[in-house]
């Protein structure tokens, strides 16, 4: 992606929702903060105090638009890794100049957008490097486990690593569970999917859930396009895929479920094209980031 803007692949209207939201949040009534500090034009230093994949510059560069502040200079290009940031070598990454009031009311809020996005970043970004040594060519995937309100930037920072978003949302690709052949009437996955595949029209993929050859075969010859094979074990889910590909050689086959940092390097194998962890994104560790206003600009 060297040479493609990520931020072009935002919404700006979104994005200015978004930052107007989070302003509203942390400040509800009034700011006595700001009263105090006035609007003192100052120079305010951002720095990363931790190694990581510096990720979330659309969304700071939002918050300090919606408050009428010119957008942050940036030191580094979004994507770079910090390596040397630490509590006791802070590394400078961007400058921001305005009213004092502004910035201080802006700085909570963008610290935690970079720590976040970044955090999230960066592990994508140390799994996947991990995994193309391996020379496994799968896609490793977020799947949609997300902090509500905040799933674009999440999402966003999966790219910024360079992972796979998964399904945005339940409207981007649909996914059939246990619980939807449940609580439809249908009898077996076999008699929903042409059901479900009659509404989704041609633009749109459908995965199943399975943990089981059977259920797998019976998803592929009623048309599903993946197979997720769900808390299936990496040695297990290989054999379940290679009998199914032998009947249907186009079928992508998704590992998931229970697949942690420590176990993902069992799935680096041919037999799957994708692998999903929730861990990703949930209990991802943040990035250190902190804001100093500096006396002689």
């Amino acid at each position: 992606m060297a040479n493609y803007n990520l931020k072009n692949i935002l919404n700006p209207i979104k994005i200015k929702e978004l930052a107007r939201t989070w302003i509203n949040e942390d400040v509800s009534s009034f700011d006595i903060q700001g009263f105090v500090v006035g609007d003192t034009p100052v120079t305010a230093i951002i720095y990363c105090k931790q190694e990581g994949i510096l990720a979330g510059f659309p969304f700071v560069q939002a918050v300090f638009e919606e408050l009428g502040v010119n957008p942050p200079k940036f030191e580094y290009d979004e994507g770079t890794f910090i390596n040397e940031a630490s509590s006791n070598n802070k590394i400078k990454i961007a400058s921001v100049h305005g009213p004092a009031r502004l910035i201080l009311l802006a700085e909570r809020t963008i610290l935690n957008v970079l720590s976040r996005c970044s955090g999230i970043a960066t592990k994508c970004h140390r799994i996947g490097t991990k995994l193309k040594e391996m020379s496994w060519n799968g896609r490793l995937a977020a799947t949609r486990k997300t902090t509500p309100g905040f799933r674009m930037v999440e999402k966003y920072g999966v790219l910024v690593g360079q992972a796979d978003t998964h399904r945005y949302d339940l409207s981007t690709m649909i996914m059939l569970k246990d619980n939807h052949v449940k609580i439809s009437g249908h009898e077996n996955i076999a008699t929903i999917v042409p059901v479900v595949k009659k509404c989704a029209g041609f633009s749109c993929r459908i995965e199943v859930e399975c943990s089981s050859f059977e259920d797998a075969h019976q998803a592929a010859e009623a048309g599903a396009n993946i197979i997720m094979l769900d808390n299936v074990s990496a040695i297990q889910g290989a054999e379940i895929s290679r009998n199914l590909r032998s009947k249907h050689p186009s079928i992508l086959i998704e590992a998931s479920g229970g697949i942690t940092e420590t176990n993902v390097y069992e799935y680096a194998r041919p037999e799957y094209d994708i692998i999903s962890m929730s861990s990703l994104i949930q209990g991802c560790p943040s990035v250190d980031f902190s804001m100093k206003i500096i006396e002689n600009p």
